[in-house]
């Protein structure tokens, strides 16, 4: 079983219709690990592909805000404004079936698939102080996760942990073949808001026959992305991160 793994669209349809058409043919399954609204212009868009093709997911924390399973007040006042923006904005049939999201953590085929952790939907794993004793809380070897939209991961071996690499500027992709034995914690990075540096949306395939995983990173309309959220009228610091990766 092949299947495309999607974090963190955060309304941008572009950057979703980029992954799209780049990943065609190369897999079976979307999986989505949450936020898929939040941030961008293009929710009502996102929300419809997704609930057409998304075959397992788990909710984000932008998706709670969203609908009022979160308390709003602990987002930053752009994160804000976006979320009652989409509020406003999305059909009763979105909000009910982003309501309806389950929370991770979702065992499916051997492997768990969470937000941020999981032992906690929102928390951050950024950096390996992060991951100490998370892989305790795993009923898998392997978890993919999200939240952080910093495309790679972690490896749990011999009591070591090892970030996982992520395509260079200059690449589209690398492939990494998870060895038996060790723990992975696994992010595809984010489809519509990556904050690594490289602004290209970011995107994996998971193969759990030869097990590996397959890191892809692709061009898309970063200038129609930005208009859509400067014709939503909101902040202007939502697009202009777009063109840094930040």
């Amino acid at each position: 079983m092949r299947r495309l793994i999607l974090s963190d669209i955060h309304s941008n349809h572009q950057a979703l219709r980029a992954v799209e058409d780049d990943a065609r043919g190369r897999y079976d399954e979307i999986v989505c690990l949450g936020d898929f609204v939040g941030y961008g212009g293009s929710p009502c868009e996102v929300v419809e592909w997704s609930r057409a093709r998304v075959n397992l997911c788990v909710r984000g924390n932008h998706d709670k805000g969203v609908v009022g399973l979160d308390d709003m007040e602990m987002f930053n006042s752009a994160a804000r404004q976006a979320a009652y923006w989409s509020r406003a904005r999305l059909s009763s049939e979105d909000l009910l079936w982003l309501r309806s999201l389950p929370q991770g953590p979702v065992v499916d085929r051997g492997v768990t698939f969470v937000h941020g952790s999981p032992g906690n939907e929102d928390e951050y794993l950024t950096c390996s102080a992060d991951t100490i004793g998370v892989t305790e809380a795993l009923e898998t070897t392997i978890c993919f996760f999200g939240h952080s939209h910093l495309q790679g991961g972690f490896r749990w071996r011999t009591g070591r942990c090892e970030r996982l690499p992520r395509p260079s500027d200059e690449d589209s992709e690398i492939e990494l073949a998870l060895e038996e034995g060790a723990y992975y914690l696994v992010n595809p990075g984010s489809v519509g808001q990556p904050r690594d540096g490289d602004p290209r949306a970011a995107y994996l395939i998971w193969d759990d026959e030869s097990r590996t995983v397959i890191y892809r990173r692709v061009e898309y309309d970063i200038e129609g992305a930005q208009k859509c959220i400067l014709d939503a009228g909101l902040p202007v610091l939502l697009a202009q991160r777009l063109s840094r990766g930040r």
